[in-house]
């Protein structure tokens, strides 16, 4: 019987705490809003008061491209769903069940490997585990009937506490303890240690309260039918430490956070520039009002007339270009400037084509982390099952990422070039309708009508010169 102490259930590892403020700053970084104004990131002036710093706070909005950056990638990864074959799975009476309801709680396998993704996209990595529920059925039968069958349940890495690996005789590290916060108030936690040999889940009362050293309740105890802990991590991109990820948000976010203070900066110009400050000595009666009117003697000290400090908007036009400057940084990081730049900021094909490149490179690198990481997954779930996964996993190598106004630009220019040949005029007709259209059965029907129809459907025409 497992006799875990306080000291052990609590106990963090070393890349834990130097992880958990990158992970704070991160999340907070996508969520913005609240979240994000109350986080202090808006930098305090010299001896600004806490009601002008919070009213400052108050007038300053977010820019979030973090959240932008996430959901951008997210909708690439996703948009062709990936291939699965579940090998001898496909018979298992389950499996369907698993992938309508992979947590018992309604989502779907599908959504929660996004959800997945796009934890691991803000936090470098996401970790999820096979479970099976404890309860006993005397026969196979007995498990279908009352549906007793594996699960899925997601943490982001703040839940994983501590974890262990071991290199095994093949030299591959096998991972041999993990630490899981279940549930925690400023009451008490659960946690769960998981190791090959059993799964234990205490209670800690007063959690949060360091001084308080109450003891830890043992609620539960199995075996571990497995003879292995079945932990997936989705990496988003790895780092040099065993079970901590690369964020996409490492730089991105303290790019935003400048951005946010700049904002900020703008904001105080604007508020100056609409309401001047009056400078005056204490017996001159003025004010800066619309319409009012300052009465001075006439032989008074020039130097001191009242007069109007309002700043230039040369610091405004200087702030938005810093501002213009940090938002390129963040495309250049991203390789996502052929998809976040305005329609002002066109660039040059060749230079379009080199992003696309580095943009797929990245997306590719996602995809593979995705595949191993679902591979993992139903590895568990066919254990669990008395069964081997002999399936694969297949997400896309390439992403369609194309300059599509230039490639349109080019099929107009190549139907309009005479070629008598009917098989390349349908061939010119499908691409202009792959690059229009984005579902997969409406091209399938608009390829079939090319195919049945004459070879000018689809022609442009003779392009008109334009005058110069």
């Amino acid at each position: 019987m497992a006799d875990y102490t306080r000291e052990f259930l609590t106990h963090r590892h070393q890349d834990y705490d130097e992880s958990m403020k990158n992970w704070n700053f991160h999340l907070r970084s996508y969520l913005g809003g609240q979240d994000y104004t109350n986080g202090y990131f808006l930098n305090r002036y010299i001896l600004e008061s806490d009601e002008e710093y919070l009213k400052r706070q108050s007038f300053t909005a977010l820019d979030n491209h973090c959240r932008n950056v996430v959901q951008v990638y997210s909708s690439f990864l996703f948009r062709v769903p990936p291939t699965r074959d579940y090998g001898s799975l496909t018979g298992n009476p389950q499996l369907q069940s698993f992938i309508k309801d992979a947590d018992l709680d309604g989502r779907s396998f599908a959504h929660i490997i996004r959800e997945m993704q796009m934890n691991a996209s803000i936090y470098g990595n996401c970790w999820a585990i096979v479970d099976k529920p404890s309860v006993q059925a005397r026969t196979r039968a007995e498990e279908l009937i009352q549906d007793i069958r594996p699960y899925l349940s997601i943490y982001t890495p703040e839940n994983i506490t501590n974890w262990k690996y071991e290199r095994q005789a093949n030299g591959r590290y096998f991972l041999t303890l993990l630490t899981v916060i279940e549930d925690i108030n400023s009451d008490r936690a659960i946690i769960k240690v998981w190791t090959p040999e059993t799964i234990c889940t205490y209670e800690i009362k007063d959690f949060m309260q360091e001084y308080k050293q109450s003891k830890p309740i043992l609620l539960e105890e199995v075996p571990n039918a497995l003879g292995e802990i079945p932990a997936v991590n989705l990496f988003n991109q790895k780092s040099q430490k065993k079970a901590i990820g690369i964020s996409d948000l490492s730089d991105v976010a303290e790019l935003q956070q400048s951005i946010y203070n700049d904002y900020s900066e703008i904001e105080q110009l604007i508020r100056l520039s609409n309401h001047p400050s009056l400078v005056k000595t204490p017996n001159v009666e003025a004010s800066a009002g619309a319409g009012s009117i300052i009465e001075m003697p006439e032989d008074m000290d020039s130097a001191l007339k009242p007069y109007i400090i309002q700043p230039s908007s040369q610091s405004l036009e200087s702030i938005m270009k810093t501002i213009q400057m940090k938002i390129d940084a963040i495309n250049r990081i991203t390789h996502m400037g052929s998809v976040r730049a305005t329609e002002k900021q066109v660039s040059s094909g060749i230079a379009l084509q080199t992003e696309f490149q580095l943009l797929n490179a990245r997306l590719s690198e996602k995809a593979d982390l995705l595949e191993n990481a679902e591979e993992g997954i139903w590895t568990f779930f066919a254990k669990w099952q008395n069964q081997t996964f002999d399936g694969m996993i297949d997400y896309p190598d390439s992403f369609d990422l194309r300059d599509y106004a230039s490639d349109l630009q080019f099929l107009q220019q190549a139907k309009a070039s005479g070629v008598k040949s009917e098989t390349f005029q349908k061939e010119i007709d499908k691409q202009i309708a792959k690059a229009v259209v984005d579902e997969d059965e409406k091209i399938n029907l608009i390829n079939n009508e090319i195919d049945s129809a004459s070879a000018t459907l689809g022609q442009f025409g003779t392009p008109v010169e334009e005058s110069i």
